[in-house]
């Protein structure tokens, strides 16, 4: 099954700026897009997130990509601040699934509902200095694939992009600057989840777009 690609998008980010400019391009090809800046910590934000797509005609595709590092650039274990660990947990994995919690009625009804929550390889790896992060993104894993055992109608899959050039990870690790794909250049492998729509569980970008 091919995704609708005009389908209705709801967007939203903590900077206002960057928001409006992704919505003014993506509106420039035809489709309806709503732009809400705001922090999905906020319970508020989420029901003002899912209200918007309700106005839209509902939800079929939820993608969660908020990611905190939890502190920057990113430390061992042993400097790790407790208040920077609590951060990652509450946007990588609380707000996360709090996300999940507003719009699962509308994802139960739609023709296709599905969930998609963007993980990382250090969720699976130990590589120094992202066991903060690492660890929410394994919780998020984790979640997720409980997410699609209990709901078995919906398809939900935890992805793990591989390596980009993001402003996250140039704040996690200042010092390296090699070369690292463009984000999209890993579009293609979300595509091929949404097309093919296999079974709900945990999947990496290189993988899926090597495949192809």
């Amino acid at each position: 099954m091919r995704w609708p690609r005009g389908a209705g998008i709801w967007l939203d980010a903590r900077g206002a700026a960057a928001l409006e400019e992704a919505a003014r391009s993506l509106a420039g090809h035809g489709t309806r897009v709503v732009a809400l800046p705001g922090d999905v910590v906020d319970a508020g934000h989420r029901r003002a997130l899912v209200a918007a797509a309700w106005d839209l005609g509902g939800v079929e595709l939820l993608v969660s990509n908020a990611s905190a590092l939890g502190a920057e650039p990113l430390p061992r274990l042993a400097e790790l601040p407790l208040e920077g660990l609590r951060r990652a947990l509450e946007v990588n994995v609380t707000a996360a699934l709090g996300l999940v919690q507003e719009a699962l009625p509308l994802l139960r009804v739609a023709r296709a509902g599905t969930v998609i929550a963007v993980s990382s390889d250090a969720a699976a790896k130990a590589y120094g200095t992202w066991g903060g992060y690492g660890a929410s993104k394994a919780a998020l894993d984790q979640l997720m694939a409980v997410l699609g055992v209990e709901e078995p109608e919906l398809r939900v899959w935890a992805v793990d992009p591989g390596d980009m050039a993001t402003d996250l990870y140039a704040a996690a690790v200042p010092d390296d600057d090699g070369p690292r794909p463009d984000p999209a250049e890993v579009a293609p492998g979300f595509l091929r989840l949404l097309d093919e729509r296999p079974a709900s569980g945990r999947y990496a970008v290189p993988t899926l777009v090597a495949g192809r």
